[in-house]
């Protein structure tokens, strides 16, 4: 299995990796790596603007024009 971080779309291979390290993309800065809680697909989708992505990698790569406090794109579960 692949564990993905939701801020910055990095997998890795157990939860426990993906919680012991920072995350330079999450929103409060110093935070570790949150976990994307939904299934490994073809496409993510933000949610707050609909747009499609290959890779939540990619996603988190731009700033989304939708979201509430200006920041990256955000994958949908």
């Amino acid at each position: 299995n692949k564990y993905y971080c939701k801020w910055c779309g990095i997998h890795f291979p157990s939860v426990q990796v993906m919680a012991s390290s920072r995350c330079s993309k999450s929103p409060q800065q110093g935070n570790r790596h949150e976990l994307y809680e939904g299934g490994e697909k073809s496409q993510y989708t933000c949610k707050y603007c609909g747009i499609k992505f290959p890779s939540i990698m990619i996603m988190t790569s731009a700033y989304c024009p939708k979201h509430p406090r200006k920041a990256r794109h955000e994958p949908a579960l």
